[in-house]
């Protein structure tokens, strides 16, 4: 049965043409062993060839004939449930081929030459090439199931892929809503306060701050450098209504710089902290942005609000759940009445 390289790769597992080429080799020769005590050996080099070549067509018109039975039922029994079905009928199927081919082949030989062909018994043959063939074909098998296996393993693994994606797409979207939701709450405050000019310079600031986001797109991890650069944008907005109300203190070295995170992480949580705490002249909030290994923690004291604003409260679970798909690793929060800290697991380019 002739087939193209891809149909070999689907249905075999491999493209078993050299297989076919040293396997019909190495089974005449066997088989001429076997029924002629090894023709090279007790036989003149003419009738050696001519023997060995018999057991040759006989090894090649068998293999051939199971080949194709194979590859007809795989394609009949595509569910891998059913592979024990399939060999089961394989198996019975080999048995008839190897009787077929024998009976055929003797009496097509014997016309050839005639009372000179000594054909061995029926048993005696049959028993040592159904061995043969069983052995042969379970290597094609062995082959065939390995291939299936890396293959639903492959499969496997894209399915979660894609799954993570649209859990990440998920949660991607759910961090921009909540982004512009506390920006517009923000800005209201700005225009309840008076100035217009401050909300113009407002407006155009968050335009700068959503360039970033655009920018970033679907990126699943930016460097700390570029996070940094949205932070100080984020902040600059935020300045413009609090003053000197606010004090961060951004402490990360240069060799963290490089590393990675999530988009808007650093801003979240900041965010978080002004949104839920205290903000006035007599009551200061200070933000520490430092590293502790590989960690970026993100540090405010707490004053907490006796009134909060209106709250979607996905943030910072929403982080949570990107960090868990993206990385395997969590945030680590800690909370003492006194500080609040959230800890970010900085992930090495090489990683990514």
């Amino acid at each position: 049965m002739l087939l193209s390289k891809e149909e070999k790769i689907k249905y075999l597992g491999f493209n078993d043409f050299w297989f076919i080429v040293i396997g019909t080799i190495i089974l005449s020769t066997i088989t001429d062993y076997l029924f002629n005590g090894g023709s090279f050996i007790r036989y003149p080099l003419p009738e050696a060839i001519v023997n060995w070549s018999i057991s040759l067509l006989f090894s090649i018109v068998n293999w051939m004939m199971m080949r194709a039975v194979m590859i007809r039922l795989r394609k009949q029994f595509l569910n891998f449930k059913k592979s024990l079905i399939r060999i089961s009928v394989l198996f019975l199927v080999i048995i008839l081929i190897i009787i077929l081919v024998d009976r055929l082949g003797s009496f097509v030989l014997g016309l050839i030459f005639g009372s000179t062909y000594n054909h061995p018994s029926r048993l005696e043959l049959l028993i040592p090439i159904l061995l043969i063939s069983i052995m042969t074909l379970s290597i094609y098998e062995a082959i065939y199931f390995y291939t299936q296996l890396k293959k639903s393993v492959r499969e496997e693994e894209q399915a979660k892929q894609v799954i993570v994606e649209a859990q990440l797409d998920a949660l991607r979207n759910q961090a921009r809503p909540h982004f512009l939701f506390n920006s517009l709450n923000t800005l209201r405050d700005i225009i309840e306060n008076d100035p217009k000019s401050e909300a113009i310079d407002f407006v155009d600031k968050l335009s700068d701050v959503y360039r970033f986001i655009l920018e970033s797109g679907n990126s699943n991890l930016i460097t700390l450098r570029d996070e940094f650069k949205f932070a100080q944008a984020y902040m600059y907005i935020q300045s413009e209504r609090f003053g000197d109300n606010i004090q961060l203190d951004w402490q990360v070295s240069v060799d963290h710089m490089n590393m990675k995170l999530i988009p808007m992480s650093v801003q979240l949580l900041l965010e978080n902290a002004i949104k839920h705490n205290v903000i006035s002249k007599a009551k200061p909030l200070t933000i520490r942005v430092y590293t502790e290994d590989d960690i970026l923690i993100v540090q405010n004291n707490i004053q907490a609000k006796s009134t909060q604003l209106p709250s979607t409260k996905i943030g910072l679970d929403s982080l949570q759940k990107r960090y868990n798909l993206i990385s395997g690793q969590s945030l680590i929060i800690t909370d003492d009445n006194r500080d609040f800290k959230v800890g970010i697991p900085l992930i090495h380019s090489s990683n990514n």
